[in-house]
C-alpha cells in the first residue's frame, strides 16, 4: 500500500498544483464548485489513475485546526476505473489568495466504493475519460467566442431598436411643426396660397354682402383626469439583514436573490419541537477537545472558533466550524422557550451540515461561558485570540446526551436547507449575570418559529 502511495505522489509531482492548475468545473451549486485539473490525471497501473481535484467554496471557512480561514480544499485521489472505487491520498487547504494553509497525508488509505450519481461518480467518469488541458481550454475559448458573438448581436439589436424609436420621434415632430393645429382642434388640409395684389377698381356703391353665420363656439374639452397615484414598489437593495426593522426576518427573502429560500423554503428552522416519535437513536460521538479559541462579535451574535473538535454520527465525521449564541433560544420544545441557546455548527467532508443545539436556562454560573465572556471584543467585527487561554467545549455539554433531531436550515441568511439539527434535550445552567451580559449586546437575536410542514421529528427515548 505504501508503495502505491509513493508512486502516486511521484506521478502527481509533475502536475500543476494550486493556482497553476488548469481547473475545469465538474459540478457547482450556490455554496461551492467542484473542479479537476485534467493535466494532473496520471495512469498509475492497470485501470488505476491518480488525479488532483478541489472544492472551491463561495465563502471562506474557518479551519478548525489552525483557526485560520481557507477558501479551497485540494485532494489527490486514486480512482480504479474497473472496480469503481476511490481512495484519497492527500488533502491541501489553501487560503483565498492560493497560499498554502496546511497539508495532510491520509495515513490509512481506504478504497471506498463509488455510488452512482454521487460527486465521486462524476469525478470518476472525468478521470477515466480524461480531457486534455488543451482541449478544455479550447472548449472554453469557443464558449467565450460564442458569448462575445451573442453579446454583439444583442448590442446591435438594441442600437437598431433605439434608432428606430428616434426616427419615429423625428417624423412625429416634423409632422406637428408643418401642420399646426388650428384653434378648436381641426388641422387644415393645406395652406391656401396668398392672393396676388390687383389694381383697385373704380369706386361704386356696393350692397353690403351678407355676413356668414357665426360658427358655434367649440365645446370645451374636458380637463384630463389625473391617474391615481401609485405607491412605488419598495426597494430592499443595500439593506443588511438584521433581527428587526426593514432588514428583519419578515424581509430576509427580499434583501438579496440568494436569500430567497428564507421566504420560499419548506424546511426552515427553527421550529417548535413537538409530536416527535420516540426511538432508540444512535449516540452522538462527541470528540470535542480543549483548544485555543478566537472570539468575535460579528454584528449578529458572539461567534467562537475552536480547533480540533468534531462529532461522529452514523459513521460520518463532522468537524466543528464554530459556535454562536442566541437570546432567547431559537428552538422551542412543546411551546417552551429557554433563556438562551448555543449552536455548534459542524460540517462533513462532503459538505453536509449538522448543528448541535444546547439549550441554556437560568441557574448557576457556567465556567465555559464565563471564559468566553472574559475576552469579549470591545468592537464589532474585531477578532480576539487570547494567548495561552484554552477552553474545552466538552465541559459545556449536559450529562445527558439524548436529543431531538430533524432536517431544517440555517437560521440566518441565506437560510440554507438540508441541515440536520441535533437539539440536546437537557438544558445547561448559566447565571443571571451571564445572561445579562449577552443581553447588553443582543436583546433579541432569535429568528421566529417557522412552519414545520409535517416534517418528521425523532427524539431519544
Amino acid at each position: 500500500m505504501r508503495q502505491h502511495i509513493a508512486a502516486a505522489f511521484m506521478l502527481a509531482a509533475a502536475a500543476p498544483l494550486g493556482a497553476q492548475a488548469a481547473w475545469v468545473a465538474i459540478s457547482s451549486d450556490a455554496a461551492r464548485r467542484i473542479e479537476i485539473d485534467p493535466a494532473s490525471v496520471q495512469k498509475e497501473d492497470g485501470n488505476r489513475h491518480v488525479a488532483l481535484g478541489r472544492i472551491l467554496f463561495e465563502k471562506e471557512l474557518v479551519d478548525p485546526r489552525s483557526s485560520e480561514n481557507y477558501k479551497s480544499i485540494e485532494a489527490l485521489t486514486r480512482y480504479d476505473c474497473s472496480l469503481r472505487t476511490f481512495a484519497t491520498l492527500k488533502r491541501t487547504w489553501r487560503k483565498a489568495d492560493g497560499e498554502l494553509l496546511r497539508e495532510e497525508e491520509v495515513r490509512s488509505v481506504a478504497e471506498l466504493p463509488v455510488r452512482s450519481g454521487s460527486l465521486e461518480d462524476k469525478l470518476l467518469r472525468e478521470v477515466c475519460r480524461p480531457r486534455s488541458a488543451v482541449a478544455a481550454q479550447g472548449a472554453a475559448a469557443k464558449l467565450a467566442e460564442r458569448a462575445d458573438a451573442a453579446a454583439g448581436d444583442l448590442r446591435r439589436a438594441n442600437e437598431a431598436m433605439i434608432q428606430q424609436q428616434v426616427n419615429k420621434e423625428i417624423r412625429k415632430n416634423v409632422k406637428t411643426a408643418t401642420l399646426p393645429v388650428a384653434e378648436g382642434g381641426a388641422a387644415p388640409a393645406a395652406a391656401a396660397p396668398a392672393p396676388k395684389p390687383a389694381a383697385a377698381p373704380a369706386p361704386a356703391p356696393v350692397a353690403a354682402a351678407p355676413q356668414p353665420a357665426a360658427r358655434p363656439a367649440p365645446k370645451p374639452r374636458p380637463a384630463p383626469v389625473a391617474a391615481p397615484a401609485v405607491e412605488p414598489t419598495r426597494s430592499y437593495a443595500n439593506i443588511p439583514w438584521s433581527y428587526e426593522g426593514e432588514g428583519g426576518p419578515d424581509h430576509w427573502g427580499k434583501l438579496k436573490p440568494e436569500y430567497a429560500t428564507c421566504a420560499s423554503g419548506k424546511r426552515q428552522s427553527p421550529i417548535d419541537i413537538r409530536d416527535g416519535i420516540r426511538v432508540d437513536q444512535p449516540a452522538i460521538e462527541f470528540s470535542w477537545r480543549p483548544s485555543q479559541f478566537r472570539i468575535v462579535d460579528n454584528g449578529h451574535s458572539v461567534q467562537v472558533a475552536v480547533g480540533g473538535s468534531s462529532i461522529g454520527l452514523l459513521g460520518k465525521t463532522y468537524e466543528l466550524l464554530h459556535l454562536h449564541f442566541h437570546r432567547p433560544s431559537e428552538e422551542r420544545v412543546n411551546g417552551r422557550s429557554f433563556e438562551m441557546s448555543a449552536h455548534f455548527v459542524h460540517k462533513s467532508e462532503d459538505g453536509r451540515l449538522a448543528v448541535v443545539a444546547v439549550l441554556m436556562e437560568r441557574g448557576e454560573e457556567n465556567s465555559f461561558v464565563q471564559t468566553l465572556w472574559n475576552y469579549l471584543p470591545l468592537e464589532k467585527n474585531e477578532d480576539v485570540t487570547p494567548p495561552n487561554v484554552v477552553v474545552d467545549p466538552a465541559k459545556f455539554l449536559p450529562a445527558d446526551h439524548s436529543y431531538y433531531t430533524y432536517m431544517g436550515s440555517l437560521t440566518t441568511p441565506p437560510c440554507t436547507e438540508n441541515v440536520q439539527w441535533l437539539v440536546l434535550k437537557q438544558p445547561v445552567p448559566v447565571s443571571a449575570e451571564q445572561i445579562a451580559i449577552f443581553s447588553r449586546l443582543y436583546r433579541n437575536n432569535a429568528r421566529p418559529i417557522q412552519p414545520s410542514f409535517g416534517r418528521l421529528i425523532k427524539e431519544s427515548r
